[in-house]
């Protein structure tokens, strides 16, 4: 890390001196690395100004996904939510952080039932009666990036599903909970698998969550079973998703080997997800996309 002199202005770009600006902050950071902890360099940590343009990003990709709340239903293929996704994200002058993101083809990912995440739209998958299914969508708005994700029930949905469906946002919820400054991404990843396997469920372990907002995958990785006070420190300022994939069955999952994309679950049993963009504030937390 660069060391400043206490009188020069402060990294973020507020124009205070360092000293009356995040002197102490970088200060405390630095105790917490010599006790081993792994803590976030600087360019984890938005200002103030980034955090507004992320917001506006925010803003739309919400939208895109209450567009998409309002039409969804059997009968109407991935392809059509796809091209719903890729219209109205265009509509607000902003383009889908998915499409061509190291080669994925579409605009939107839509994971069916066994599909864990990476689920590719296709004119020939319709959705039916009983399907769950995970849109998840990303917006890039002026180089600032916006991602959340939402389950949606088709139909009759069995009892079973549902629950799974239920149970997941109930463990992203009580993941959110546990996001506060100078706490650890463990706190919350272990929040997220206690309330999963106290239910029967498995959470994924080889796909996680990741930093987001200046690009749409940052550092840091984040983990959904790691135990509480591990993994890294959280600061005021970090921008991470809190997504967990939650299996009815076993954790275990393999990429399709056709389209080098879509995950789906070792056993075929369903699989649910949601996701929301979070930043960490002085007090707290502020959820930025949902």
């Amino acid at each position: 890390m660069h060391f400043l002199n206490r009188n020069n202005p402060c990294w973020c770009g507020s124009g205070l001196k360092y000293k009356k600006c995040h002197y102490d902050f970088d200060q405390k950071i630095a105790q917490y690395r010599r006790q081993g902890h792994m803590v976030p360099s600087r360019d984890m940590i938005k200002t103030p100004s980034q955090i507004q343009a992320i917001r506006e990003s925010a803003k739309i990709n919400i939208a895109v996904l209450d567009y998409v709340a309002e039409r969804i239903g059997a009968g109407v293929t991935t392809a059509q939510i796809d091209q719903w996704v890729y219209e109205q994200t265009a509509r607000y002058h902003a383009i889908p952080a998915p499409l061509n993101f190291e080669g994925f083809p579409k605009s939107v990912c839509t994971s069916i039932d066994d599909v864990v995440c990476h689920g590719i739209p296709s004119p020939d998958v319709v959705l039916k009666d009983g399907d769950i299914i995970n849109i998840d969508c990303s917006t890039n708005l002026n180089g600032y990036f916006s991602d959340s994700s939402r389950m949606f029930c088709i139909g009759n949905v069995s009892p079973e599903k549902k629950k799974l469906v239920e149970v997941t946002k109930e463990c992203m919820e009580l993941g959110l909970e546990q996001v506060k400054p100078w706490g650890f991404l463990g706190d919350m990843s272990q929040a997220v698998n206690d309330h999963a396997r106290a239910h029967g469920y498995r959470v994924v372990r080889d796909i996680g969550g990741h930093g987001v907002g200046l690009q749409f995958h940052e550092e840091p990785w984040v983990s959904y079973v790691a135990p509480k006070g591990t993994e890294m420190l959280m600061v005021p300022g970090m921008m991470f998703t809190i997504e967990p994939m939650i299996n009815m069955g076993t954790e275990e999952v393999y990429v399709d080997e056709e389209d080098d994309w879509t995950v789906h679950t070792e056993d075929g049993k369903p699989s649910a997800q949601w996701e929301i963009q979070v930043l960490v504030t002085e007090d707290g937390h502020e959820v930025i996309s949902y």
